[in-house]
């Protein structure tokens, strides 16, 4: 039996789908750790679109920003079980259609070094530009690195986990000290 697949605006009683379809898709991605126990808003205010089976399950999401000329692609997810099947590009689409439709001539997005997701969007037509690091200090990778993050100690404070921002510039040093550096990069498209 074929499933097929639509496109709809995202609605409240969607959240528990969502939240499972987003935490699928992350595991095997950089952003296995961005787990959510409800849907974060969207702020301000924008798309918030899925992709339901036949049986109503969300099998993909994309949640846009959209501020004046600019539509920045918060989440993107599809299920693991469906990728490849052209749920992305149809999500994308209709985020393209709507976000030009609410003035945006611009659409972006950041992501970490995942080479699927680094491909798919250069795939879809995305430019790559600007980068940042994004530096996790773990314990559990190393029971020091969270301590290196700290500017003025405090003894009544033990850190455990910290995740940070840092120039592309620091990229060598910073992974010599931490095990988790990820490039974060910027696609962007005119839409």
């Amino acid at each position: 039996m074929t499933l097929s697949y639509t496109v709809r605006d995202y609605t409240p009683a969607d959240e528990p789908w969502w939240l499972r379809c987003r935490v699928l898709s992350f595991l095997s991605t950089a952003y296995f750790d961005d787990v959510d126990r409800a849907k974060p808003a969207i702020e301000p205010p924008g798309l918030e679109l899925i992709a339901v089976d036949d049986h109503g399950t969300v099998v993909g999401i994309t949640d846009t920003i959209i501020e004046g000329e600019l539509a920045t692609i918060d989440t993107g997810a599809v299920h693991p079980d469906l990728q490849h099947r052209g749920l992305g590009r149809r999500l994308l689409e209709q985020t393209r259609e709507r976000a030009r439709a609410a003035g945006a001539v611009t659409l972006n997005a950041w992501t970490r070094d995942d080479p699927d997701t680094l491909a798919w969007y250069r795939a879809m037509g995305f430019t790559e530009s600007d980068h940042y690091l994004h530096v996790h200090a773990n314990y559990r990778a190393d029971p020091h690195e969270p301590g290196r993050t700290i500017i003025e100690p405090r003894p009544d404070l033990r850190p455990v986990m910290a995740f940070l921002h840092a120039s592309l510039a620091d990229e060598e040093q910073l992974r010599d000290q931490f095990a988790r550096v990820h490039v974060c990069r910027r696609f962007a498209m005119p839409i």
